[in-house]
């Protein structure tokens, strides 16, 4: 059998009949909406009741079992967080346009991510380091539904790791404030109060976060099977590959079309709903 999802906790009349005949009947389950029917439907009909209903529609892969999940690995900008950091903090000296665009091209898979980000982060070469608490105080923001999904791990006993081709500065501030479990991110080398415009130690890169992956499953006692990978970027895609369930939040097109699942329009909390026996 294979189960779908609608993130929605309130159909209309024309959604539920627009989805049943397409689909079969959804049936109200907790704080979402499912559909059991034989066979999953083609990924062209999801996509089209996704843009005409404007919802989240998703299909659980069948051999993910909800309950044997024991980890949740996401990406940190633009996924857990609204912003990217380093083109926050580019904006510091008034080079955020050059390097959003570097940034947006390396997400989206088309250029290299480690040179990339060593070419943004040499831009920022001087920036005092006092700068770094001005954008994560004044511009980071979580995504919407960020503060209930880790609250709901936390009450399912699901450990959250937050990896990110980002910065250490922002996931260690992140994961004391939020509580969550495990971090891992780049280190941007400071020298007398000031960014060198280097990184100290090897970049956490696509490969990188997918045997972080594979390092804390070994760590938990548990197979990859039971961990759900989110994030956004082609960075992403080699750690969500490895997991039982991939999420794309917010993704772009490219990672939309290899992930298990896509979110574009519900919250971070929607994950959840795929976690409901």
């Amino acid at each position: 059998m294979a189960t779908i999802i609608i993130h929605s906790n309130v159909l209309n009349f024309d959604q539920v009949t627009t989805l049943t005949r397409a689909l079969g009947k959804p049936e109200k389950h907790t704080t979402h909406y499912r559909i059991e029917r034989a066979e999953p439907p083609a990924p062209e009909t999801l996509d089209a009741l996704r843009n005409a209903l404007q919802l989240d529609i998703n299909v659980l892969p069948e051999d993910f079992d909800p309950k044997a999940v024991k980890l949740l690995i996401s990406d940190m900008d633009s996924t857990l967080i609204a912003i990217e950091c380093v083109d926050e903090i580019a904006d510091r000296v008034g080079i955020k346009d050059e390097v959003a665009a570097i940034t947006e091209a390396a997400m989206r898979g088309e250029l290299d991510f480690e040179s990339s980000l060593k070419k943004r982060v040499g831009l920022l070469e001087g920036l005092p380091t006092h700068e770094l608490e001005c954008v994560y105080e004044e511009r980071l923001e979580l995504n919407p539904g960020a503060e209930t999904l880790i609250a709901g791990l936390k009450q399912k006993g699901i450990s959250f790791a937050l990896v990110s081709g980002g910065f250490t500065f922002f996931t260690e501030r992140l994961k004391a404030e939020l509580g969550l479990d495990f971090a891992r991110a780049n280190v941007l080398a400071v020298a007398e109060g000031k960014l060198t415009g280097g990184i100290d130690g090897d970049i956490v890169a696509a490969h990188t976060k997918a045997e972080y992956l594979l390092e804390l499953c070994d760590q938990l006692g548990i197979t990859p099977q039971q961990a759900i990978a989110v994030g956004d970027g082609a960075n992403d895609l080699e750690m969500m590959k490895l997991a039982g369930l991939s999420v794309a939040y917010h993704a772009k097109p490219a990672v939309r079309t290899q992930a298990d699942t896509q979110l574009n329009i519900r919250g971070l909390d929607a994950i959840l709903d795929f976690l409901e026996a």
